[in-house]
């Protein structure tokens, strides 16, 4: 991780809709090749702090400031699979937000999206149809379109959710090869594991709850506070947890 000042600082940041709160208390950083995992319960706040760093919704108090270009990676089970649009032209759509308005992608955006999409291991698949990949492929796809909005800070809304374990792990380790060539990368969900994994936690609960390194932070007392509901441990498995029961993963 680097040095140099924070991509992202949030102090006693809120936002929300309509002049209501929906999260407040937020102090982090996130830095330069940082992979944060934001943990916090269904309608906890996660969704609403991805669209205040994305900078859809203005914070309502406190501070917040990006010194990053960002990109996200929404839930692929939210995005419309019966188009016939091929896994170039979703990457090719990163470009569209820094062309003029009269002018297509040409030569130079089209290889740029090649590039990406080689670069997330998707070589040779340009022209499959999106909407027929595999879900991790079509997360990979996603994060191609990300990198070619040359964006330094990746969010990634509930990656893992519906892969199966080979293509979370392969979706795990280009999470961290990103993080590796300088990116930085926020991944909601709700995996314990993965979280132990990752260079920083923030849990949420409508406030936040804590932030920090893994380790100080994924107890259960913690935990507990942050679902909402006592978390098991697994007899003879120590870091094995199961969530509250509203929570539709299975044990993590």
């Amino acid at each position: 991780m680097s040095s140099s000042p924070p991509l992202v600082e949030a102090r006693e940041l809120a936002a929300g809709y309509n002049g209501r709160a929906a999260i407040e208390g937020l102090t982090f950083t996130i830095t330069r090749g940082e992979r944060v995992a934001l943990l916090g319960p269904n309608g906890g706040g996660k969704t609403t702090l991805l669209r205040v760093l994305l900078g859809e919704l203005d914070p309502l108090g406190g501070s917040l400031r990006v010194s990053a270009r960002r990109g996200v990676v929404p839930q692929t089970e939210r995005s419309r699979l019966d188009y016939p649009v091929s896994a170039l032209d979703v990457a090719l759509m990163g470009t569209l937000a820094r062309l003029p308005w009269w002018r297509r992608p040409a030569k130079a955006e089209r290889q740029a999206a090649r590039d990406a999409l080689q670069a997330v291991g998707l070589s040779g698949l340009e022209h499959a149809t999106f909407g027929e990949l595999s879900g991790g492929q079509r997360q990979r796809v996603l994060i191609a379109r990300g990198l070619v909005q040359e964006a330094e800070l990746l969010l990634l809304d509930e990656p893992f959710t519906g892969l199966d374990a080979t293509s979370a792990a392969g979706l795990e380790e280009l999470i961290a090869s990103l993080a590796a060539s300088g990116r930085s990368v926020v991944v909601a969900g709700h995996d314990l594991q993965q979280a132990h994994r990752m260079d920083r936690v923030l849990c949420v609960n409508r406030r936040q709850i804590a932030f920090g390194e893994p380790r100080a932070v994924l107890d259960l007392p913690t935990l507990e506070e942050t679902y909402g509901g006592t978390i098991v441990e697994l007899p003879g498995q120590p870091g094995r947890l199961i969530l509250p029961p509203h929570h539709h993963e299975h044990a993590t």
